[in-house]
């Protein structure tokens, strides 16, 4: 299961490494809606909640949805500016029909809610399509989606508002702790480029990431099976101290591709049994298994919602669900009407090192 970004062009265009004050604001702000992703940040987290007005708290919920299961593509650029307000503006160009479906797009393994040949701004199945996703997955995302359908321009506004607000309130100060390692790390990056090549330069963005021997392919290794083409355009890496430890790719359609990769090194993680890890293995040898993890992996879904997305029928689903439930991968939680089901990520983020320390020792 790869991601493939077709590179087939001059070489001089085919990857250039960049650093983007908006693609780290986004970062942070996954961090403080998913704290769990990133056990590093997590005093962070805790300290900028604690220290931010009550009103930027509560618009920064509300929004919440732009960044917390996947980043709304135009907060990744592949283009990035000098500074926040320069990105921001490269935002306000886009047309409202490009935003809000890219606002209204939730990922899902290596499906996505499209609306093709249509838009939830005109189109009134579009439309209910786009709220009846928004409603199954909570509250605050269906309201935001009904203000963002009735009144584009208003909520544009609120949202560069927001994001503005949070360079006085936790950005800045942030951004200025990791402008260093970020500069350090494209100094290498371009230094591989220029030196050695472009497959030299992404084997050092990460493992999972890697040059096609016929060199017109970037291979990323990630939980889907998905095409794209850069040609002309060329693909921008973008390095990221929040991010980890995500690989962020922006590969929609229409979308110049755009990859977001980790400078931080993995901590260690605590070992388990070896019976937890056997049961935990034995769960995750099944390719259906393995694709609702990586829906499951960007925020709680119901079993309906992973049975539209990857096709399935909900009681096969249920089954495949019960055996990650039995192995400690999953909890259920009932809100309302709606059953939604959470990874347990540190469990699945130490399960590397679980199985090697079980095995050692």
């Amino acid at each position: 299961m790869t991601l493939r970004i077709d590179i087939s062009g001059p070489p001089s265009e085919r990857v250039r490494f960049a650093a983007s004050p908006l693609a780290e604001l986004t970062a942070m702000l996954h961090v403080l809606a998913e704290p769990g992703h990133h056990p590093r940040f997590a005093g962070w987290a805790a300290d900028v909640w604690a220290g931010l007005r009550p009103e930027l708290a509560e618009r920064l919920r509300e929004a919440e949805f732009l960044w917390r299961s996947s980043q709304a593509d135009f907060l990744i650029p592949a283009r990035p500016r000098p500074t926040l307000a320069e990105e921001l503006d490269d935002v306000d160009r886009i047309d409202d029909e490009t935003y809000v479906t890219a606002a209204l797009v939730t990922t899902c393994g290596s499906n996505r809610v499209h609306f093709p040949g249509t838009s939830p701004l005109t189109d009134p199945t579009a439309r209910e399509r786009a709220l009846d996703v928004a409603q199954a997955r909570g509250a605050l995302q269906e309201a935001f989606a009904e203000r963002l359908l009735a009144d584009p321009a208003a909520v544009r506004a609120r949202v560069r508002g927001t994001l503005e607000e949070c360079a006085g309130a936790f950005f800045d100060a942030a951004w200025a702790d990791v402008a260093a390692q970020l500069a350090a790390d494209l100094r290498l990056k371009n230094d591989l480029l220029r030196r050695q090549g472009v497959g030299a330069a992404l084997a050092s963005v990460s493992g999972a990431v890697s040059l096609a021997p016929d060199g017109d392919r970037i291979i990323v290794d990630k939980v889907q099976d998905k095409a794209t083409t850069a040609h002309d355009a060329g693909v921008t890496f973008i390095p990221s101290v929040f991010g980890r430890p995500h690989l962020v790719a922006v590969h929609a359609p229409g979308w110049r591709p755009v990859v977001q990769y980790p400078v931080a090194e993995p901590g260690p993680a605590e070992p388990v049994s070896l019976e937890t890890v056997t049961l935990r293995l034995e769960a995750l040898a099944h390719p259906v298994r393995l694709r609702l993890l990586r829906t499951l992996a960007r925020g709680p879904h119901t079993t309906g919602e992973l049975a539209h997305f990857w096709e399935l029928s909900p009681p096969e689903v249920s089954r495949h669900l019960a055996v990650l439930r039995r192995a400690g991968l999953l909890t259920a939680r009932r809100h309302g009407r709606y059953v939604r089901y959470t990874l347990n990520l540190p469990d699945l983020t130490a399960l590397g090192s679980d199985l090697l320390a079980a095995v050692l020792r």
